[in-house]
């Protein structure tokens, strides 16, 4: 892995938590820029410099739910939801909206920085060692250049969206339950939120252009699972 450090965007109104968090990540090999509200934190988060953004919900001057609306719309940059809503619908609205992870508060430290190296390695292609090209029927997932196109077409999608496409693709024809996805996604179990990999297949569906009532790439397998099959099948 490269020495270069992880630069973040902070994007937290309280002041103290925001002070103790950029002190631990800035010891663990993180460069932190801290705003402490929304409008700015758009600002910054699409200027294009940051490896992730880090991004609270509860934010004066514009709503974070907002703001993660506004920077998926023009930047592809892994967002990870910092929330003291402890509400499970609250967590999906962020994910839904084009969040790659999130966090609910308080967190450990330690764990955010391993959510935030997570979703740079999958941002970068660095979540593994570089592999071959994945063909299922009309579908090419390219791991190498982090690159999906659907019969010629290429389709942008987060870090954490390719991850769950590259590992149903790679088992293709076999049913993986919630929480393999999570593990393959992710690299951890921790935490397994069911409703995240729901939310998120539901983005797939939707950039992939498959029919969420009769879906012919990602099928529901009921009280098993998800299943990538070849168009037809």
């Amino acid at each position: 892995m490269s020495t270069t450090p992880i630069l973040a965007l902070l994007v937290e109104d309280d002041a103290r938590l925001a002070a103790l968090t950029k002190e631990y990540l800035e010891g663990h090999g993180v460069a932190v820029v801290h705003v402490g509200d929304g409008k700015r934190g758009q600002e910054e988060a699409l200027t294009g410099r940051y490896d992730a953004v880090l991004l609270d919900l509860m934010l004066p001057g514009k709503d974070g739910l907002d703001v993660c609306r506004e920077i998926r719309a023009r930047s592809d940059v892994p967002i990870v939801v910092l929330t003291a809503r402890g509400e499970e619908a609250d967590r999906v609205m962020g994910l839904e909206l084009g969040a790659d992870d999130y966090l609910a508060k308080p967190f450990s430290p330690r764990e955010l920085l391993a959510r935030i190296r997570a979703v740079v390695r999958r941002a970068k292609g660095r979540a593994g060692p570089a592999r071959d090209l994945v063909r299922v029927g009309a579908l090419v997932v390219d791991p190498a250049a982090r690159r999906v196109t659907l019969r010629g077409r290429e389709v942008a999608l987060t870090g954490y969206e390719f991850a769950l496409l590259e590992a149903l693709a790679r088992r293709a024809g076999r049913v993986l339950s919630r929480e393999q996805l999570m593990e393959l996604a992710r690299g951890s179990a921790e935490e397994a939120f069911d409703r995240t990999v729901d939310v998120h297949v539901s983005r797939l569906r939707q950039k992939l252009g498959d029919d969420p009532k009769r879906p012919r790439l990602i099928k529901t397998v009921r009280g098993a699972g998800y299943v990538l099959a070849g168009e037809g099948e």
